[in-house]
C-alpha cells in the first residue's frame, strides 16, 4: 500500500491511497470466506465451499464489492496513522480505480484539527479573589460556630429578621386547608424564606397576637395561589454566647478563643490557597480562550458535547438516575441544557487548541521519561503494572494521544508560571504564598476539595 497526503482549503486534507492488485486479492479472498458462510451451496457445509465454486455462483464482482467495503476503512486508518493525520471527522471516500478489477486507488477527504497561533499568551493577566484571610472573615466563621450554641429568648418587641417566631399557619385553596402548608406552634426564622417570600414580609414588624392574612404564589410553580392565615404567638431573638475562653473550651478542642481563632485562620488559609490555585488555572484557561480568533470546527465541538453528555450519563447512572430525571430535578429543559453544554464545550475546545499552539510555539517536548512517568501514574490508579499499561496503549495505538495530553499539560504548567496574577483590587498576588505544605495528620481534615486534573486513563483491552 502506498499513500500520500495533500492539504486542501477549508482545514481539510486529501489522503490518496493505492493498493496493488495482488495485495488487494487477499481482501477479496477474505470476502469470499465471509460469503461462504452466508450462501447455501449444495454439497458443501456453510463456510466450506471453495472460492472457484463461489466465483461461479455469486461472481467476483460481489466479493470485490464486499472487500472494498471492509478493507477501505482499514487502509485509510493505516494511512492516517502512518502520516499522523489528526482527523476530527469522518472521511469522504471516493474510489478512483479498481472497483471491478486491477489495482485499487481511492481518495479520502477529511477535516483535520486546525493548527492555530495565539498572540500575547506570554503576557496574560488574571484576576482572582484575594487569598488573604481577613479578621472579618475569621469573625464571621466564629459567629457561625456561635450560632450553633445560640439560645432564643422571648422579647416584647416587633419581629425582626433573624428572630424566631412561633406561629399557627394555615394555607388554603378555595376554603380547603392544605396539610403541607398548615401547622400549629411552628417555629420559623424570619427572613429564612423557607415557605413563601410573602411570609417573611408579613412577619417583619409583626407582634404577638397579630393575625396576618395574605395570598401568595404556591411554592410549586404549576399550582394555584394559596391563601394564608398566620397567628403570631411568640417572638424570640437569638442570643449568641460570648466569644470567650470558656465558650471556646466548650465548643472546640481549644482552651482559649485565641487558639480557636488561630486554628480557624490556618484552615481558611489552606482553603483559600486551594481555591486560588484552582482560580488561577480556570482564569488562565478563560484568558487563553479569548486569544483564539479562528472559527472553531463544528466536529470538534460536537465531539466534546458528546463526551460531556456521556460522562454525565455515567455519573448519573452510578447514582441511580438518568439524564431525563436529572433535567427534571434541576428544572432545566433539554434544549437549554444542550445550549449551555455547547457553550462550555466550545470554550474547552478553544483552550485545547490554544494549549497546542503554546506547546508548538515554545517547542515543548515530551520525553520517554515523561511517558514512563505517565504510564506509572495510570498504572497506580488502575491497579496494574506500568508495563501492562504501556502495552495496552501501544496495542490500541493511543501512545500519540498520551504524548499530546502530556505536551498540553506541560504547556499549561509553563503558562501558569508566566501568568500575572492580581486580586480584585489590582494588587499583585504572591504566588509563593500559595504553596501548600504537606499536611500533617491533624491538618488532613481541612475544609475544601482540591480538584485534580486526571491524565489519560488506561484503554480497555481490545478483543483478540
Amino acid at each position: 500500500m502506498k499513500s500520500t497526503v495533500e492539504p486542501l482549503e477549508g482545514n481539510k486534507v486529501k489522503v490518496s491511497i493505492e493498493v496493488g492488485e495482488s495485495e488487494f486479492d487477499k481482501e477479496v479472498d477474505a470476502a469470499f470466506k465471509r460469503i461462504a458462510h452466508e450462501v447455501r451451496i449444495p454439497g458443501f457445509r456453510p463456510g466450506k465451499a471453495p472460492r472457484r465454486i463461489l466465483e461461479a455462483r455469486v461472481g467476483v464482482e460481489a466479493a470485490r464489492a464486499d472487500a472494498l467495503q471492509h478493507a477501505l476503512p482499514e487502509y485509510y486508518a493505516q494511512a492516517v496513522t502512518e502520516h499522523e493525520v489528526d482527523v476530527i471527522a469522518a472521511p469522504e471516500i471516493d474510489i478512483t480505480s479498481g472497483e471491478t478489477e486491477g489495482d485499487v486507488a481511492f481518495d479520502a477527504v477529511v477535516e483535520i484539527r486546525p493548527q492555530i497561533t495565539v498572540g500575547g499568551y506570554a503576557t496574560l493577566r488574571v484576576t482572582i479573589d484575594s487569598p488573604e484571610v481577613t479578621d472579618e472573615e475569621i469573625d464571621h466563621r466564629i459567629d457561625h460556630l456561635r450560632e450553633q450554641f445560640a439560645e432564643y429568648v422571648t422579647v416584647s418587641r416587633e419581629a425582626r429578621e433573624g428572630d424566631q417566631v412561633t406561629i399557627d399557619i394555615a394555607g388554603s385553596q378555595d376554603g380547603e386547608q392544605m396539610s403541607g402548608l398548615t401547622a400549629d406552634d411552628y417555629h420559623y426564622i424570619v427572613g429564612s424564606g423557607n415557605v413563601v417570600p410573602e411570609l417573611d414580609e408579613e412577619l417583619t414588624g409583626s407582634k404577638v397576637g397579630d393575625i396576618l392574612q395574605f395570598t401568595a404564589d404556591h411554592p410549586q410553580p404549576d399550582e394555584d395561589p394559596v391563601d394564608f392565615r398566620v397567628l403570631v404567638k411568640d417572638v424570640a431573638e437569638q442570643r449568641l454566647p460570648d466569644a470567650d475562653d470558656a465558650w471556646a473550651e466548650e465548643a472546640s478542642e481549644f482552651s482559649t478563643i485565641q487558639e480557636l481563632r488561630d486554628d480557624t485562620r490556618k484552615r481558611m488559609e489552606m482553603v483559600k490557597k486551594v481555591q486560588a490555585q484552582m482560580a488561577i488555572q480556570e482564569k488562565t484557561g478563560e484568558a487563553l480562550a479569548e486569544l483564539v480568533d479562528e472559527e472553531i470546527p463544528e466536529p470538534l465541538v460536537d465531539a466534546e458535547v458528546q463526551n460531556r453528555i456521556q460522562d454525565l450519563a455515567m455519573r448519573l447512572q452510578a447514582q441511580g438516575m438518568d439524564l431525563g430525571q436529572y433535567l427534571a430535578a434541576t428544572g432545566n429543559d433539554q434544549e437549554a441544557f444542550v445550549a449551555e453544554l455547547r457553550d462550555t464545550a466550545t470554550q474547552a475546545v478553544k483552550v485545547d487548541l490554544a494549549l497546542r499552539a503554546v506547546a508548538e510555539a515554545e517547542g515543548t517536548e515530551v520525553t520517554d521519561e515523561d511517558l514512563e512517568e505517565e504510564f506509572a501514574s495510570i498504572a497506580e490508579r488502575v491497579g496494574q503494572k506500568p508495563e501492562q499499561v504501556r502495552k495496552q496503549f501501544e496495542r490500541n495505538e493511543q501512545v500519540p494521544l498520551v504524548r499530546s495530553d502530556i505536551r498540553k499539560r506541560k504547556a499549561l504548567e509553563w503558562l501558569l508560571e508566566q501568568v500575572e496574577v492580581v486580586d480584585e483590587s489590582g494588587n499583585p498576588v504572591d504566588r509563593a504564598a500559595l504553596t501548600i505544605e504537606p499536611e500533617t495528620s491533624e491538618e488532613a481534615d481541612a475544609e475544601g476539595d482540591q480538584a485534580d486534573e486526571a491524565p489519560s486513563e488506561a484503554p480497555e483491552e481490545e478483543d483478540e
